[in-house]
């Protein structure tokens, strides 16, 4: 049965997945085995995935690699930061706004991730793909983007296997060679980083309108998920008596915006893993002939998620930026705890940040080691 790896996007906040794939890969009694069948990546998550797919011929080593790859980033190594370049950035936005949101031809963006598709090129080698999915170290890959003209979401896929696409509400499934474009149009969080032109449309991140974060793997035959979320468990967040709790200043504009990236980052995984679960109750409760009839099927799912709030991790790190970032963070009130440092969470590739993240999700994996192994080893025994 297929296992497929859902990496949901979340900017830094994706460097915790490569700690919980670090475990995996000490979990895992064969190193050199792939266990995930279908690899389903959205914006920083895509990074993640591509680079496992690509390197699919050992599991360990693209671990490996993709670890080097988080530690040894930067700001400056995803985005210009400069204050020149920021303060340019800050007037083409005004400018573009003054001209219907169209400046000089370009897309209104804040950054500019030029080096991000320089670092990408020499990481992510796509010629690779193609050979892992014909020796079968690899069934099949997504890359999920969202397509500015249709207002869609768009999952490019490749596959060993010969599949069609789909089209759903809002999301449809097309088979393509996937390249570096795919990827950085995946990355391309709206308003933050440029849109990306493939073909005749303009394409940004993949967390952006995908209403089911989980339905590319399942339309590519997996059924067995296992999934890493980049938010703190909301079953331990606080009740009613937080949403109660008096505050004594308005919400920032860092603040404001984390809302707006949570929304399609976390709670559009969150509901549909939801939704999932409670299908799973209903088909359990039916015979075969009845879930074949309805089209039904049990699907088993596990999920790992941070034990620890990633924005008040950020929060203590916010000096770690450079002086043009923390000037940025600072005037969107972005570098506040308990909020407005949740923006920060998404933006700081610096290096005590990113090591933070992957210990976390390393310590959370192994916590739950003996249920990994179960998974994604059936029959095997826990340590």
């Amino acid at each position: 049965m297929t296992t497929a790896l859902i990496l949901s996007g979340g900017g830094a906040r994706a460097a915790y997945q490569v700690g919980v794939l670090k475990a995996v890969g000490e979990i895992v009694e064969i190193p050199r085995l792939n266990p995930f069948g279908v690899l389903c990546g959205s914006s920083a998550g895509a990074i993640n995935a591509s680079l496992l797919g690509c390197e699919s011929d050992h599991f360990a080593n693209s671990v490996r690699q993709l670890e080097a790859l988080w530690l040894g980033l930067s700001s400056r190594a995803v985005h210009e930061v400069g204050m020149g370049a920021i303060l340019s950035s800050l007037g083409r936005a005004i400018y573009s706004m003054m001209r219907g949101g169209d400046a000089m031809g370009e897309a209104m963006a804040l950054l500019d991730n030029a080096p991000l598709r320089k670092l990408l090129a020499r990481e992510v080698d796509f010629n690779r793909l193609q050979d892992r999915l014909v020796a079968g170290d690899l069934d099949s890959l997504v890359i999920s983007v969202l397509s500015y003209r249709a207002g869609k979401s768009v999952s490019f896929f490749s596959s060993k296997r010969d599949i069609g696409g789909w089209d759903r509400h809002r999301r449809v499934g097309v088979p393509t060679p996937l390249a570096l474009d795919h990827l950085m149009a995946s990355a391309a969080i709206p308003g933050i980083y440029p849109p990306v032109q493939i073909g005749n449309q303009y394409y940004g991140d993949g967390a952006i309108r995908m209403s089911a974060p989980l339905s590319p793997a399942l339309h590519l035959g997996a059924r067995r998920l296992f999934v890493i979320g980049v938010s703190h468990n909301p079953s331990e967040s606080g009740g009613p008596e937080e949403i109660s709790t008096v505050i004594d200043r308005p919400p920032s504009l860092a603040h404001m915006a984390s809302h707006f990236l949570n929304g399609p980052f976390i709670d559009a995984l969150e509901e549909d893993l939801e939704s999932l679960l409670r299908i799973n109750e209903i088909a359990e409760q039916l015979d075969e002939g009845e879930r074949k009839s309805l089209g039904l099927s049990v699907v088993d799912v596990m999920c790992i998620a941070p034990s620890r709030r990633f924005d008040e991790i950020a929060a203590s790190h916010v000096r770690s930026l450079p002086a043009s970032m923390r000037f940025l963070m600072k005037t969107l009130g972005g570098t506040r705890a308990g909020g407005g440092a949740s923006l920060a969470s998404y933006l700081m590739f610096e290096s005590p940040f990113i090591s933070e993240l992957i210990d976390c999700g390393y310590q959370d994996a192994m916590s739950q080691q003996g249920e990994v192994a179960r998974f994604l080893m059936p029959g095997a025994d826990s340590p």
